[in-house]
This record gives C-alpha cells, structure tokens and sequence, in this order.
C-alpha cells in the first residue's frame, strides 16, 4: 500500500545497541547490585528450617489477614516443602521480593510526582498506558540485550511488566485527598515536604498499598515467563513441565504459585486494612 516503510524494527535495535554499548559498565553495576540483593534474599529465607520459615509466615499472615488466612498458608507451606519446591519457592520469593522493591523505590515518587504536576500527568498517562499494553514477552527482549540470562533480567522484566500500577494509584490516592486537608495544611504554614508527608501520603496510604498489591500480583505472573530468559524458580518448574508435557509437574508447580500469590496478597492487603483501622481509632 505505501511504498516507503519507516525503518522502525532498525530505530529500535540502534537504540538499544547504542545504549548497550555506551552505558555497558552501568548496566554490569546495576546487574551485580540485583544479583546480590536477590542473593541475600534468597539465602536468607534458606538459613532457617523450612518449618521456621513456614510458622514465621504464618504467624505473620495471622496477624495481618486473620487465623484463616493463616492456616490456608501454613497448609500451603507445608505442601510446597512436601512435593519438593520448597528451594523453588523461595528463589521465586527473592525475585518476586527484589522486584517489588525497585517498584516501590521507583513507583511511589513517579507516582508523587505525577500527581503534584500536571505537565508530567500528561507525559507518564501513555507511557503507562503503552507499558500496560504491550506484552509481556517483549519485556524479555532488551532485558537480555541488556543482562544476558539469568536472574537479573527476569527481575528487571518483571520490575518493568509491574512498576505501572503502583504509579497510577500513587497518583490517584494524592489526587484524591480532601482538598480541605490541604488548605488546613497551607493555612498553619506548612511547607510542600510537610504537607507531602503529614496530610497527602497518610490520607492516600490505602490507595498506594493497593498499588503496592497490585504490582505484587503482576510480578508473580511474569514468573513463567522469566523462567524463559533462565530465571529459575517456580517458573522453571511450569516450563520444564509444558516442553516434556508432564502435566503432574506443571500442575504442582503452578499450585505452588497460587499459593504464593495468596499468602503475598493477604499480607499486603491486611496490611493496608489494619494502617486504614489504626488510622480511623486515632481519630
């Protein structure tokens, strides 16, 4: 239909090898620095008996989400240890873990700076909107242009696949705060870092750990898929299962990311109910 086809499949992969090849010694840094976050982690959550580890979670799930909750974990726990992906299920808990903390160090000051400008509302709305939409397995791609195999770029996709959330609700919880507390604020001469802190962040804490939940979710289902790239984990497990077409594997391994996404979910969630409470009884 046209005759001239811009060249964008070139653009891209210019960019990407000029980025890779100018700014190689960040990226070696930064892979090095996730690398041994995820490794901490990992060994960490390994150092104890997998028992102590189960009764440590949960112990917490009961406080956060209540004793049912906290029996469907310890049931959960203790199947995950007894078929066998106990190791599995923590290398997926570190990633899972070191990726939800870039989302946060990165998600909520996105997220307050788009809420306090308008001029970067405009900017970040399609840039979030493009990175909702594409797909996930194009998130693999630079990811191993950029750190070659392994852990580090199942972390970096799965930090990319699930900042978005947790930007958008940051933004809106701020947005959303009486404009009332706001003028109480400005009217005892409060400065844009105190009225930041005291008044907008506190008001907006339920809608920024629901984003905080949601990013969790969506880190858990890149887990598959950045078990392509050599991520290991549970992942691994769910992909060694479809290619030899052992439906047994697959299903125990999936079961065990069910039950991780739900220990995760309630813990999260709990927390937001109970800062929500706590906040009501102070008042």
């Amino acid at each position: 239909m046209f005759s001239y086809r811009i060249p964008l499949d070139e653009w891209i992969t210019s960019l990407v090898t000029f980025m890779e090849t100018r700014f190689g010694g960040f990226f070696e840094g930064f892979s090095t620095g996730i690398s041994f976050m995820v490794t901490i982690l990992k060994d960490g959550m390994l150092l104890p008996h997998p028992l102590v580890f189960i009764l440590v979670i949960s112990a917490v799930t009961w406080y956060m989400a209540g004793w049912k909750n906290s029996i469907i974990a310890f049931l959960g726990l203790l199947l995950t240890e007894n078929i066998g992906l106990w190791i599995a299920f923590v290398e997926t808990l570190a990633l899972v873990l070191t990726a939800e903390i870039l989302v946060i160090l990165f998600g909520i000051p996105l997220g307050i700076w788009a809420a306090r400008s308008n001029r970067f509302n405009a900017v970040i709305r399609p840039v979030l909107d493009f990175m909702q939409t594409m797909p996930a397995f194009v998130y693999l791609i630079p990811a191993v242009m950029f750190f070659g195999l392994g852990l580090v770029p199942g972390v970096v996709a799965t930090f990319v696949f699930a900042l978005p959330p947790l930007i958008r609700l940051t933004n809106l919880g701020i947005r959303q705060v009486p404009a009332e507390l706001v003028e109480a604020a400005d009217a005892f001469g409060a400065t844009g870092l105190q009225k930041l802190m005291k008044v907008q962040i506190p008001v907006a804490k339920p809608t920024i750990l629901a984003g905080v939940n949601q990013s969790i979710m969506l880190g858990l289902s890149m887990v598959v898929i950045a078990a392509m790239i050599g991520a290991g984990g549970l992942g691994e497990d769910v992909l060694r299962g479809i290619q030899r077409l052992r439906v047994g594997q697959g299903f125990e391994a999936g079961l065990v990311v069910v039950v991780l996404a739900v220990i995760l979910d309630r813990i999260t969630s709990g927390f937001g109910q109970r800062r929500s409470y706590n906040g009501r009884m102070a008042s």
